[in-house]
């Protein structure tokens, strides 16, 4: 298999469409993610590594065995296959800028839609390189594709490059990460990591070991539906009392009203009729108590609203989803400790920022696995206007690299 950079497979990997897909009832949640994830298996046995498996459930799982004699935790490296399901990730069409001058860029396939220079600070960081975007018509798959990308070009120069000392590596790519299922099925004993990485951040030299604590909310109204022309007195309209619930929910609790440790609640996606609607609706804190208390804000809100509309039938549903990864993480700082000096020895000033949103490390972390998270490069995920700095990419691989180097040297 011929050298590849870590720009070329990410090129490679983003016009194979992975999109995965709430609410299905399989597993992964869409059956394209497999065309890259049996891909990447493919690959990994024409590098030369050993154990490749690929599961009933999609997971990809392999090792590189340790090339030095002395014991080295087992580490692991994961990154996620699926894009997001808010916007098509078929027919993508990246662009390749080199040596971006800095401005606004217009993408081509859809010129209303344009990479503000004002909106993205981090683009600072790509004038004098080249960054990817989309065409504008799809999102670019940076998350997870750019991650995807930097574990698959580590892992060529792993097995390529002996003068790397490192203990044994465990490689996984999951699938359904956007959709919350990432780690579902994924077997931790099997896996065999003491501690692990993803690679699924953003701005390059950030570096990440706390997640949002998440829980999922569904408001289901059931209205009563009849001709508009004989409803008077008879008709429920379910849609008036989801409009009239979302109006109600607090403006400065919300993801474009808030910032940094601050905790917000998310209405994202609406659905229904004159007959039955539903509210999907995010909640989101970094300390897990404080989703309680955002609870009950909708708790109360929906209390507020039944006195209105006393016929319609209200229902509402909260499931846990996932746990700030700080106090697995910091049970063994090491873990922590070693990413930021692989980082460091990359050229970068490192930063620690909490993730507003969670990781694969979220729910692996919860369960035993110790997993901060890496920086890809990218930017603007879920959307048309994500890109990537191709620079971010390969100061991602350093980190990788250096990182397993640093668990060998601190050995004893």
């Amino acid at each position: 298999m011929a050298t590849e950079t870590v720009l070329q497979r990410f090129l490679r990997y983003v016009v194979i469409d992975t999109q995965s897909k709430e609410d299905s009832d399989t597993y992964p949640s869409t059956a394209k993610q497999l065309d890259l994830l049996r891909l990447l298996a493919d690959e990994l046995k024409e590098l030369g590594v050993h154990d490749v498996t690929m599961d009933e459930y999609g997971y990809v799982m392999a090792t590189i065995p340790s090339n030095v004699d002395k014991r080295v935790p087992v580490i692991g490296l994961i990154a996620h296959v699926d894009t997001s399901p808010e916007v098509t990730g078929a027919n993508v069409k990246p662009q390749l800028i080199r040596d971006y001058r800095g401005g606004d860029i217009v993408l081509p396939g859809d010129p209303s839609v344009v990479i503000k220079e004002s909106e993205n600070p981090p683009l600072k960081l790509a004038i004098g390189r080249s960054i990817v975007t989309t065409d504008g018509t799809t999102l670019l798959g940076a998350d997870d594709k750019a991650g995807v990308a930097a574990v698959m070009t580590a892992v060529q120069e792993l097995t390529r490059n002996a003068s790397i000392r490192h203990g044994e590596v465990k490689i996984g790519f999951t699938p359904d990460e956007e959709v919350g299922a990432g780690t579902k099925y994924f077997d931790i004993k099997k896996f065999g990591a003491q501690f692990a990485y993803t690679v699924d951040g953003d701005t390059p030299g950030e570096l990440n070991k706390e997640t949002f604590s998440a829980n999922s909310c569904l408001i289901t109204v059931e209205g009563r539906d009849i001709h508009p022309g004989s409803a008077k007195n008879v008709m429920v309209n379910s849609v008036r009392v989801i409009a009239e619930i979302i109006a109600r929910l607090p403006k400065d609790i919300s993801p474009e009203t808030t910032e940094g440790y601050e905790p917000y609640i998310h209405p994202y996606v609406l659905e229904g009729g004159v007959g039955k609607s539903s509210v999907k609706i995010l909640f989101r804190d970094f300390e897990t108590p404080g989703l309680d208390k955002l609870r009950k804000i909708v708790e109360r809100v929906v209390a507020e609203v039944r006195p209105m509309f006393p016929n319609a039938k209200i229902e509402m549903r909260v499931t846990e989803q996932y746990r700030n990864m700080r106090e697995g993480v910091e049970k063994d700082p090491r873990v922590a400790d070693y990413l930021f000096e692989g980082a460091k020895r990359a050229g970068m000033q490192p930063e620690w920022k909490p993730i507003r949103g969670g990781t694969d490390g979220s729910r692996l972390t919860e369960a035993g696995l110790p997993t901060p998270n890496i920086f890809t490069g990218g930017a603007n995920f879920h959307g048309r206007m994500e890109w990537v700095n191709v620079w971010g990419m390969e100061k991602a691989v350093e980190t990788v690299l250096n990182t397993l180097q640093i668990w060998v040297e601190k050995s004893s």
